[in-house]
């Protein structure tokens, strides 16, 4: 480690070691792999005085647990987790390299620096502050590092759920990604606290038509339909459709705002960079990702496929999917690649309560809000075995910061001071509650 690495705050550096292991997911089985990043955190794990376990049940794909002893076990463990792998970087559209993980004027780039190596560091670091003291959290904690969550999760959580129920034994309750943080609101901020996230339906598209020369008059031609049906579904204009989550969120804004018009596209455009993300909390979304025709210029083919991500609300899954197949019309096959369940807990109950009073004793009187998240987390698997989970990876960020569009995006970032903040602020909540 040189000098100026030594300097900056040990959450910044796992971080950043984290990121220096490419863990990059394509999809569909094809990845670098967590082995080694996982076997980096079972170090870390091991140096605390706690007993990780490894579960690889493909190789490379690999998941890894620890428990930590609480000072009551009467009370239900609490599961923190956390992935390992991340989305693909095309390294020529970044300013700095993207498994570098760099720590420039206060900030930490690179490919997870967001998503969610940032909370990795956060969950390891918070729970060395309270073993290092010689202290114990109020309960027993299961820290888990998953494989695959860019993926679903299929070659990760849900394997691991299926095969290794008994690393959650006594948890009722979990934590990850994608919550805690603030967000800008008119001309304060609030934060969000995660309490559901939209249904996950990844689908493909396939038009089919007659092969042929590419210059005949051809009018049974498989990409023309497809490109068709791509076209009408992509520009859905899918509806706002508000859950108990969502109104709440909504209400919370009208009186941090004052605005009372009724518009909630209009009310989310109050939080700044923040509110395209939003928005998609507040409908379904059919973005189509992938097309896939064609093996020369000159030859019509047979076939053509689109891939399209579709977020659902909770409970709306069946009703999407019968409306998606009548946009693309009956000549074009819609096929699921996987799908996965949405989820709404309820936004209040004593973690709640500690989640929202920790944050409040790190920065006072800000007000924190519940939200539904358009994407999904491995927060899905665990509710298989009863838990319920929230999204709280505590950050203080400044209010130009375009954060919500750092996940999966160009030069992902996270400032330093933000990751301090989130350290204190879990070691608060784990000592307490």
């Amino acid at each position: 480690m040189s000098s100026s690495e030594s300097a900056h705050p040990e959450v910044a550096r796992i971080a950043a070691d984290l990121i220096r292991f490419d863990t990059s997911n394509y999809g569909g089985g094809r990845a670098e792999g967590e082995r080694e990043a996982a076997e980096y955190v079972g170090a870390y794990l091991e140096g605390l005085g706690l007993r990780p376990e490894y579960y690889e049940p493909i190789p490379r794909r690999t998941n890894v647990s620890a428990r930590v002893p609480g000072r009551d076990a009467s009370k239900p463990a609490l599961v923190l987790h956390g992935h390992l792998d991340v989305v693909p970087a095309i390294a020529e559209d970044w300013s700095v390299d993207p498994f570098a993980g760099e720590i420039r004027d206060g900030v930490l780039w690179g490919r997870g620096a967001v998503d969610m190596k940032d909370m990795d560091a956060m969950i390891l670091t918070s729970v060395a502050d309270i073993l290092r003291s010689g202290a114990q959290p109020e309960r027993d904690l299961v820290l888990t590092f998953f494989a695959d969550e860019e993926n679903g999760g299929v070659e990760g959580s849900a394997l691991v759920v299926r095969d290794r129920p008994e690393w959650f034994a006594g948890a009722t309750q979990a934590i990850s990604e994608v919550g805690g943080y603030s967000i800008p609101v008119a001309d304060s901020r609030a934060y969000l606290l995660q309490v559901g996230e939209k249904a996950l339906i990844w689908i493909r598209l396939v038009a089919r038509g007659r092969a042929g020369h590419g210059s005949r008059l051809h009018p049974d031609n498989a990409v023309t339909a497809l490109a068709e049906a791509v076209a009408a579904l992509g520009r859905t204009a899918w509806p706002v459709r508000l859950t108990d989550t969502t109104t709440q969120f909504l209400a919370g804004l009208e009186r941090l705002t004052g605005d009372d018009a009724g518009d909630p596209d209009a009310l989310t455009e109050r939080a700044g960079d923040s509110a395209p993300f939003l928005r998609s909390t507040l409908r379904t979304t059919t973005n189509p990702t992938g097309l896939t025709a064609g093996y020369k210029h000159n030859v019509i083919p047979d076939r053509a496929e689109a891939l399209v991500d579709v977020r659902a609300l909770p409970g709306t899954e069946d009703a999407v999917l019968a409306q998606i197949r009548e946009i693309v019309g009956p000549h074009v096959e819609v096929e699921i690649v996987h799908q996965d369940i949405g989820l709404e807990v309820p936004f209040r109950g004593d973690l709640v309560d500690a989640m929202v009073a920790a944050l409040d004793r790190a920065d006072p009187g800000v007000p924190v809000l519940p939200y539904l998240m358009g994407g999904g987390t491995d927060n899905k698997a665990l509710s298989t075995l009863g838990i319920d989970g929230y999204g709280f990876a505590p950050l203080r960020l400044p209010a130009d910061l375009d954060f919500t569009g750092m996940f999966h995006g160009v030069d992902e970032r996270v400032p330093v001071d933000a990751l301090v903040f989130g350290q204190r602020v879990l070691t608060d909540l784990l000592r307490t509650y």
